[in-house]
């Protein structure tokens, strides 16, 4: 194995790979629409605001030698001095994209059809009435290489600004790149009380138990706060919430259904602070389980 000086390691790494494609390899670079970009050779390899992502692989990176290992399969040393030795050849000409301030969300290449998601969502109890509910309104899609679970979130206007995939057979989920949590999963009702989750998951499946208990499980808001966190600050207003308390203005009541760990606890005492007294806010953890897919469950 040969070796790089760190020098070397650092410069290569200054490399972005929009800039390393338009100058090296511009016949791989294939416009998709304004600000982004995928590759001719991989069309689900999407580049946009300084970032790539290769969503028929889940991986991703900034630089061009994420790209040389990752996707081109160059062994680490070899990356760096295929960088160099070009550059040195021909000094780049950098073309840092600007990042916009309404990031682009980039979406997987969709599946034909939605039965292997349908599958998933039932294997987790959730009831055909309210899987069929976001897929007619396009809350739910099925990812075409993976077969995952694609929960999307919009602004008002009806704009698709969050997206968060699901593994159906594994454990990996995460958040589409481009994603702006403030605008989560969330299905709008019509009363003035909002139930909040930390998953699209778990969120169906409060929607089931209601539809069980033979409740309309439509007319209050319900909200995914695409995940908590632990943090050092005591009252933590997640911006999910924010976002939708200033879209839905009538909302005067809070129903908190986070899990039952010491994340979930915390995560409703800083709602609680934070909120300072400005809605009715009741603390309405699980009764059984970790979170409300396991209650549904159980």
């Amino acid at each position: 194995m040969g070796y790089v000086l760190p020098e070397d390691i650092e410069q290569a790494k200054q490399m972005d790979l929009l800039t390393y494609l338009q100058n090296y390899e511009p016949q791989e670079l294939v416009r998709v629409s304004g600000n982004t970009f995928c590759t001719r050779e991989h069309d689900s390899l999407k580049i946009s605001n300084g970032k790539w992502h290769w969503f028929s692989r889940e991986v991703g990176g900034k630089t061009a030698l994420d790209y040389l290992i990752k996707v081109k399969g160059y062994g680490f040393v070899e990356a760096v001095e295929t960088i160099l030795g070009r550059a040195a050849v021909k000094p780049p000409v950098f073309y840092r994209q600007k990042v916009t301030k309404v990031r682009e969300l980039l979406m997987p290449p969709l599946n034909d059809n939605t039965n292997t998601v349908e599958r998933y969502l039932k294997g987790r109890g959730i009831h055909p009435v309210i899987i069929d509910y976001c897929l007619k309104n396009k809350l739910l899609f099925e990812s075409r290489d993976y077969h995952n679970a694609v929960f999307m979130g919009y602004d008002p206007a009806g704009k698709a600004r969050y997206g968060c995939v699901r593994d159906t057979v594994g454990i990996y989920k995460g958040d589409l790149s481009g994603s702006d949590k403030h605008y989560s999963f969330s299905i709008p009702g019509k009363s003035d009380t909002v139930h909040l989750f930390e998953s699209a998951i778990d969120l169906m499946s409060f929607a089931t138990l209601e539809l069980f208990e033979g409740r309309d499980w439509h007319k209050d808001h319900l909200l995914s706060l695409a995940g908590v966190y632990k943090t050092k600050r005591k009252d933590v207003v997640p911006i999910a919430l924010e976002r939708y308390l200033k879209d839905y203005p009538q909302i005067t009541t809070l129903r908190l259904h986070l899990d039952n760990d010491e994340i979930g606890r915390g995560a409703v005492s800083g709602i609680v602070a934070g909120l300072d007294g400005q809605y009715q806010v009741f603390d309405e953890p699980p009764r059984c389980g970790k979170d409300v897919n396991d209650q549904l469950r159980i």
